[in-house]
């Protein structure tokens, strides 16, 4: 009987595979900072759908956007620094598009994100096997050029 299904599984899992390889060549490389790993991007809906895959799988997603009438649109180029429960900076970084995936230990952050001069600021709290979640949405008029 373990030989029906292992092969099985094996085809599921090659079936897979394509799958995998597409969404992990859509996504930004993964870089490091201090120990955590992260990844910044979202531009393009290739990139986007890769990152929206991928997020289940890290600890912290957060996602960038400004007001524009009753809609929001992605914003990018927000500089962000994470601090952790002692006031330590565990990341500091500019996101290169609307999402930033983070690799975090198990615990309390402050989440500082600033664009055009205006900082917002969000707490979360990342516990093991549950990814955590935080948007920033700034108000109408808020740009990225730092006007």
């Amino acid at each position: 009987m373990k030989l029906r299904i292992l092969p099985t599984l094996i085809v599921a899992a090659c079936a897979a595979l394509p799958l995998a390889a597409h969404a992990g060549g859509n996504l930004p490389p993964v870089l490091t900072q201090g120990g955590v790993e992260y990844l910044s991007g979202g531009i393009g809906d290739g990139q986007s759908a890769a990152i929206k895959e991928a997020s289940p799988h890290w600890p912290l997603t957060l996602l960038f956007a400004v007001r524009s009438g009753k809609s929001a649109d992605y914003l990018a180029n927000v500089h962000v620094q994470v601090q952790d429960g002692h006031h330590r900076v565990v990341l500091e970084t500019t996101a290169s598009g609307p999402y930033l995936l983070a690799r975090l230990a198990p615990g309390a952050y402050k989440i500082d994100a600033t664009v055009a001069g205006k900082t917002l600021v969000r707490s979360v709290k990342v516990a093991a096997g549950q990814p955590a979640r935080a948007v920033f949405v700034w108000p109408e008029g808020t740009d990225d050029s730092g006007s």
